[in-house]
Parts: C-alpha cells; sequence; structure tokens
C-alpha cells in the first residue's frame, strides 16, 4: 500500500507530467505558426512523450492501490519572443521537473517505500536525458545568433526527431 504523502506527491507529478505535455503541445503551436514546423514537431513529440510519462504514473498509483486524482489544469503560455526564448523556457520547465521527481523520490525514501524509489529510478534517469536533450537545442541556438540560414538549418535537424 501507498502512503498517503507519496500518493499525494505522485498524483501532483501526474498533473505536472500532463501541464508539460500541454506547455509543449503550445509550443507546437508557436512554432508551427511562425513556419518552423521542424521545431513544431518536435514540440509534438515532446508532448506525446509526456502524456506517456503522466500515464506511467497514473498506472503505478492504482498497481500500488492508490487512487489517481486529477488536478486542474493551468493555461500554458502560447507565445514567445523568440525560438530562443521557447527553448530558454523549456530546458527551466524539465530542471522543474526534475526537481519535482527529486523530491518525491527523497519523500519515497523518507516513507521507506521502495516500490516507489524504484519506480523513479526510469523517470530520474529519463530526465537527465531530457534536460540534455533540451539544453543541446538550446545551446544551439545560443550560436546561431540571428542567422536566419542557421536556423533553417537547425528547424530541418529537430525536425528529423521520431
Amino acid at each position: 500500500m501507498i502512503s498517503e504523502k507519496v500518493l499525494k506527491a505522485l498524483n501532483e507529478q501526474v498533473g505536472k507530467e500532463i501541464f508539460s505535455s500541454y506547455l509543449y503541445l503550445s509550443m507546437a503551436t508557436y512554432f508551427d505558426s511562425i513556419d518552423l514546423l521542424g521545431f513544431g514537431k518536435w514540440m509534438k513529440v515532446q508532448a506525446r512523450e509526456e502524456l506517456g510519462h503522466a500515464m506511467k504514473i497514473y498506472e503505478f498509483i492504482y498497481e500500488r492501490g492508490g487512487r489517481v486524482e486529477l488536478p486542474a489544469i493551468e493555461k500554458p503560455q502560447s507565445n514567445w519572443e523568440s525560438p530562443l526564448k521557447a527553448f530558454e523556457a523549456a530546458y527551466n520547465h524539465e530542471r522543474f521537473i526534475t526537481e519535482s521527481i527529486n523530491k518525491i523520490y527523497s519523500l519515497a525514501k523518507e516513507e521507506n517505500d521502495y516500490a516507489t524509489q524504484e519506480f523513479l529510478n526510469w523517470f530520474v534517469k529519463e530526465q537527465v536525458e531530457e534536460e540534455a536533450q533540451t539544453e543541446l537545442i538550446l545551446k544551439k541556438l545560443q550560436k546561431l545568433q540571428d542567422s536566419p540560414t542557421a536556423l533553417y538549418m537547425l528547424d530541418k535537424e529537430v525536425g528529423s526527431r521520431g
């Protein structure tokens, strides 16, 4: 059986992961609206991945005898100054999610909840990858300056994500 504290934290994380999906879908609409379809595709893939994370936690809660309580999801930002600003926001959001996962892991450790710790190991590793991917694109955007040609090439590159 899962403790009330861990259950509450996991339910909150389901909401954060759904919001992540919503945020990345909003970023996709931004990129599509400025004809950067490769970036838009990257964000759509990311949105689906985040929704998958929410469902993974959802299923785990039920496996442990808990009940999912879905929180309200706030409206995400829908416009950014530039692709660089959008990826800065994405990178900062990934860091926020990493911090949230780490807090739940610490809570599970305090509660001697070994099953949740084991489950969260996957998310800990996943967040390392999520931050690294987002930061790499962010660094490339920082190097581009205002070069439309370089932005076009990077758009093609990130659009190859499947």
